[in-house]
């Protein structure tokens, strides 16, 4: 049943993979004349990523050396304030030899120019729904021969991104099993949507999520939530963002000689991401989130739970990352473990972005 669980989620979100088709006629000029021509794809971390039609796979450019630039095709402008623009872009008339100005022309026709040094982030969007998608698939597996373990690791994020609001979410699958002992698995289903308010660095978001961890014995549990947000650091190398809100959760448990019906609880909750990029290969991600329950019989009651993941680069769309996942519930029913986590390493593969 699970393993169908984990096959019907995958092919939910695998079919949103997008086949991009964008014209190579986009034009970028370095400030030591070199001229090329290809596909924007993206800007991250103080990188620009450029797609050439006669090269396999994408180059970096560190963006303080571009020059000039010119392109038709739409993209969504992050600045480090936390504004967001989209359309098309090129050199300003107002660059000069100590500033460089991009103007960004939207699809009504307005014009804003801005700094080069004030751009975050530059991504690829469309007219087309299904040119607004990104996303990662994620594998790994492990073997130890010594006491025939096996720890397989399946996950994959889509991202569907418009100027001023952004959906997510996000599937893993966990599954470890040892000679002389019954499998263990564990599935976590994350989806998450946030709106910027006039403030660029404020937002309004909520989430739900729904976790089944054997080593917790929870069969189903699920959460709901809503709060307000803010971007504490937001430029080229890092990424800062807190959210707090109401939430409610709903456990139900494995069968055992004690019966246990659901326990619900509402609870105030604190979400915290942290995303650190190094120029071209290597980045990291932590998110963390903090439900403190209010309500009775469970007040006081203290839920923990963390992901985090460092990626490496190995050649165009392919990384190898290790991962760390963690949940902690400081009054768990009697018999039953308040902690699973564990570690993983593989490949991912990502795509639109």
């Amino acid at each position: 049943m699970r393993t169908e669980i984990r096959i019907l989620v995958l092919a939910a979100l695998l079919p949103l993979t997008p086949l991009r088709a964008r014209e190579q006629t986009d034009v970028i000029v370095l400030d030591n004349g070199d001229r090329l021509t290809g596909e924007i794809e993206q800007l991250r971390a103080g990188v620009l990523y450029f797609s050439l039609d006669y090269i396999d796979g994408t180059i970096e450019v560190q963006w303080s050396k571009v020059a000039r630039l010119k392109s038709k095709q739409l993209f969504i402008v992050q600045t480090h304030d936390g504004l967001r623009r989209t359309g098309s872009l090129a050199t300003s008339d107002r660059s000069s030899s100590t500033s460089v100005v991009i103007r960004i022309t939207e699809e009504s026709g307005g014009k804003a120019d801005v700094e080069r040094s004030s751009i975050v982030t530059i991504g690829q969007t469309s007219q087309r729904f299904w040119q607004r998608f990104s996303g990662a698939i994620n594998s790994g597996i492990m073997l130890s021969k010594g006491n025939g373990a096996i720890d397989y690791d399946l996950g994959a994020q889509v991202e569907y991104r418009q100027e001023r609001w952004s959906a997510k979410s996000s599937f893993s699958s966990n599954l470890a099993s040892s000679s002389g002992s019954s499998a263990s698995t564990r599935n976590q289903l994350n989806m998450g949507a946030y709106h910027l308010l006039h403030d660029g660095n404020y937002f309004y978001g909520g989430f739900g999520s729904a976790l089944q961890s054997d080593v917790q014995g929870i069969a189903i549990q699920g959460s709901l939530g809503a709060g307000i947000g803010r971007f504490l650091k937001n430029s080229d190398r890092t990424r800062i963002s807190i959210l707090g809100g109401l939430a409610l959760q709903e456990t139900k448990y494995t069968p055992t000689a004690v019966l246990l019906g659901a326990q619900r609880v509402a609870a105030g909750f604190l979400n915290a991401d942290l995303r650190i990029f190094r120029f071209k290969k290597t980045n990291l991600t932590i998110s963390a989130s903090l439900f403190s329950a209010f309500s009775d019989p469970s007040r006081g009651r203290v839920y923990f739970n963390t992901n985090a993941s460092y990626y490496l680069k190995v050649v165009g769309n392919l990384d190898w990352n290790i991962s760390f996942y963690g949940n902690w519930d400081s009054r768990p029913p009697a018999a039953f473990s308040g902690s699973d986590y564990g570690a993983n390493s593989g490949v991912s593969w990502t795509f639109g972005r």
